[in-house]
């Protein structure tokens, strides 16, 4: 069976992302989002998790019983989630103290299961790992992209405590964009990251309308077929 890996990369980033399509793993994306590092952050261990457990379940996809195959997909996840979450804790303790129950919750995340399930289940390993990997990006951009738009809005500034993530050389990474900016808490608050995610999705539908209209557009028209018309009675 041949493997469109092109379809994959696509899918994964836009015709198919969990946050803007598959509507997957909307609580921790709404949730950490109120600024870019605990976007990141939670983008990065997503990601990780997606790419081990699709690897890991393409590998042993014959030789896991159908009738135990959920299961043992949650344990696979269970033990990258946990390795993952050790990780946090001994290299950036304070970031994984602000993203909270949010790691461990990755276990549950509808997206992560979902590929495993839904895909990795039934494709080489090749394949799956890059389908992992790119459903890992594509929810990670749209994590980063509302957290971006959410900090600017209510601090006025973007990067700010990147040291969490990269350490103390992040330091200097905020960029203020806003001098003087009183702040605008909406943003930040959990409604704010509400109408942000309704705007992106909003946005994705107005560039793939567009998109059709414009395939329409370039599409050959089909020759017109002559219909004969009987005149004898």
């Amino acid at each position: 069976m041949s493997v469109d890996y092109r379809k994959i990369t696509l899918d994964g980033l836009w015709h198919n992302n969990p946050a803007l399509v598959q509507l997957l793993g909307l609580c921790p994306l709404l949730a950490v989002t109120a600024s870019v590092v605990n976007a990141l952050g939670l983008g990065l261990a997503s990601t990780l998790v997606l790419v081990s457990s699709n690897l890991t379940v393409s590998l042993f996809r014959k030789l896991v019983p159908e009738t135990v195959r959920l299961p043992i997909f949650v344990m696979i996840i269970a033990s990258f989630v946990t390795a993952i979450e050790l990780v946090m804790q001994a290299l950036t303790y304070e970031l994984y103290l602000i993203l909270g129950i949010f790691i461990p919750l990755i276990v549950t995340n509808c997206a992560i299961m979902g590929r495993a399930d839904a895909f990795a289940v039934k494709n080489p390993v090749r394949a799956s790992v890059l389908d992992g990997l790119m459903m890992g990006i594509g929810f990670s951009l749209v994590l980063v992209v509302l957290g971006g738009m959410r900090e600017l809005l209510g601090t006025g500034a973007l990067f700010n405590n990147m040291h969490l993530l990269f350490g103390e050389a992040a330091r200097t990474w905020e960029l203020v964009i806003f001098t003087d900016y009183p702040g605008f808490l909406f943003a930040i608050l959990p409604p704010g990251a509400f109408v942000g995610l309704g705007l992106l999705i909003a946005l994705k539908n107005v560039f793939d309308a567009r998109a059709e209209r414009r395939r329409k557009a370039q599409a050959p028209a089909e020759p017109a077929v002559s219909k004969r018309v009987r005149v004898t009675g």
